[in-house]
């Protein structure tokens, strides 16, 4: 457990395995901020067209990769901004993970591309 990422999730408040309630970061560090990504790779190949699942571990991956670059993980995940298009069943799309960034999942009409299905963008927090 990293002591510098303090994640919260009080009482009263609903107890998700998939994110966390609020997250708390101390200390130096460096934040990162990781544009909205979907489900393309390094190709300009859009994965997964019409599966949310196939999609969403696309996405995934490309944060991965950005973190990566950044010299960071998915455990210094601190947010994530989940846009999801309207008539998607998130269902099974997120699993639990220890100590989960706090999340906010918006349902919009469309994206910039008509086969994208999910955007997520994110903020990492690496303590020096």
């Amino acid at each position: 457990m990293n002591n510098n990422i303090q994640h919260i999730d009080p009482d009263g408040l609903l107890k998700n395995p998939a994110f966390s309630q609020g997250v708390v970061t101390r200390g130096n560090g460096k934040t990162i901020y990781i544009g909205g990504q979907n489900s393309v790779n390094a190709n300009r190949e859009t994965i997964g067209k019409n599966n949310l699942q196939v999609q969403t571990e696309q996405v995934m991956q490309n944060i991965q990769t950005a973190l990566s670059a950044c010299g960071a993980r998915f455990e210094n995940l601190v947010k994530l901004f989940i846009c999801i298009v309207e008539g998607q069943n998130p269902t099974g799309a997120f699993q639990a993970a220890q100590n989960p960034p706090a999340v906010s999942v918006m349902v919009i009409a469309g994206l910039s591309n008509p086969d994208f299905l999910i955007e997520i963008d994110a903020i990492a927090f690496v303590p020096e």
